[in-house]
Order: structure tokens, then sequence, then C-alpha cells
């Protein structure tokens, strides 16, 4: 029997046909949660009893709870996106902000970071100034592998135009210490397009791109570092061997 939900029903003054009206289901089927303490309801149907009942979920379905309780690798995902699109701008430029330490934008473009988080240019150059370390590592507009994966998107907005909008920004802001950009070596720009890694301290937003999609329709993985070895340092390790492997952009 489930003592805690028939002990939240009498504090409620709740009988099973009152507490099967608000919640949307039969008196039966509350009955048959009253009599086994291991059925339990759907998602929204627990939250819609507990907030009839005026009791937290953990009092009467404990076990829901704790399984949604993220062990392991698994607790290092903080979030997921069907589409990077899909990811609010607010997390962009809230993880821009909280920054104090590391801002490495390891995306092939780069260049949609204008338009996602206001006053891009003006914070980075204040992050910059204040000792965060600031890096972006692009793909060569020149290079095969942008040609290549312009013919697979086969989009107007093309690769090559969209690195050197990039570039184009970062000129604009003139010298700024401790911000450094790099072009991906041509080896490994194969492995560089198919994968964005744009890291903020120890949050990154990861985009594994697919087949002939442009970034923000391709999915996205917000990641929080919590153990060594973890998949946040597994992508972000990723990012500085492409990194150190890079070469300065012309001036």
């Amino acid at each position: 029997m489930n003592t805690a939900l028939r002990s939240a029903m009498a504090s409620a003054g709740l009988s099973p046909r009152r507490l099967a009206v608000r919640v949307g289901v039969t008196g039966k089927t509350v009955e048959r949660r009253l009599a086994d303490a291991e059925l339990t309801p759907h998602a929204r149907k627990r939250e819609d009893a507990c907030r009839a009942l005026g009791v937290g979920e953990e009092m009467i379905w404990p076990q829901s709870v704790k399984d949604r309780v993220k062990t392991g690798h698994d607790r290092e995902v903080v979030h997921s996106y069907p589409y990077r699109s899909a990811c609010p701008s607010d997390v962009w430029g809230e993880l821009t902000r909280g920054a104090s330490r590391e801002l490495f934008f390891a995306g092939y473009t780069n260049y949609f970071l204008w338009s996602q988080i206001p006053a891009f240019s003006e914070t980075l150059r204040r992050k910059a100034g204040a000792g965060c370390r600031v890096r972006f590592l692009v793909g060569d507009p020149e290079g095969a592998v942008t040609r290549g994966r312009e013919r697979a998107e086969n989009v107007a907005l093309s690769v090559s135009t969209r690195i050197r909008t990039t570039l184009e920004q970062l000129e604009r802001m003139g010298p700024v210490d401790g911000l450094e950009v790099r072009f991906s070596d041509p080896e490994d720009a194969v492995y560089h397009v198919g994968l964005s890694v744009f890291r903020f301290d120890d949050d990154a937003l990861v985009t594994p791109h697919l087949a002939r999609l442009v970034g923000h329709d391709s999915p996205l993985l917000h990641l929080h570092r919590q153990e060594d070895s973890g998949m946040f340092d597994r992508f972000t390790e990723h990012a500085e061997e492409l990194w150190e492997r890079g070469s300065r952009v012309p001036a």
C-alpha cells in the first residue's frame, strides 16, 4: 500500500474520486495507486497529483525522483537539443558572460556567435582584458575541406563566406591582448568541420554535424565538467589537439 499517498490525501481532504477529478483519471486508477506503492503514474500525472495534494513528488513516489538523478558519465550532460538553433540564445550569452578563465570557440565557422550573443565583441574585449584566455579556431576559407563542405551543404551562405564573416568581425576589434585566432591544420580540417566545440570554463556546447546539414540544424549537447576523462574532457581535448596543430591566421 502507498501509505504516503493515502496520508497526503487525508491531509488535503481529498477522496480517491475527488483526486481523480483533479488529475484527470478514474477513481479506480487512484485506488490502484493506493493499493500498490510500486505503481508509478506518468510524469505529468504525478505533477498534477502532487499539485493537488500540496506535497513534493519525493514524498509519494521517491523512486521516480531517484530514477531521474543522473549518475556516472551521464551527469555531465546538462541538456541536449535536437537542433543547435533550439538552444536558447540566453544560454550562449550567460555562459560567455560567466566565463572568467577560458573562452574557446572551436566551431568551423563561428560566424553565428555575433548574432546569437548580444554585444559579443565588447564582451570578448572585456573578458580578455580581465585575464580570460579567448581563442577562435576556424577552418581555412580557401581549404579543400571547406570547398567540399560547401558542395555538400549547397546553401547560399557558403562555408567560406561564414568563415570570412568571423575573421572580419575579429579584425574590426583591432589588437586585443589575450585574444588568439588560428586556422586548423589542413590535415585536421575534416575532423574540425564535423564537430564544433565551444568552451566556457567548465561548460561546453558541442555540435556533431550531421551529413549535409548546416550547424544550426545539427544537434547540440550542453556539458558541465564533473570528473576527469568524462565527456567534457573528451570533447575539449579534441579541440585542444586541433588547436595545437593549427596555424596563426595571416595578418
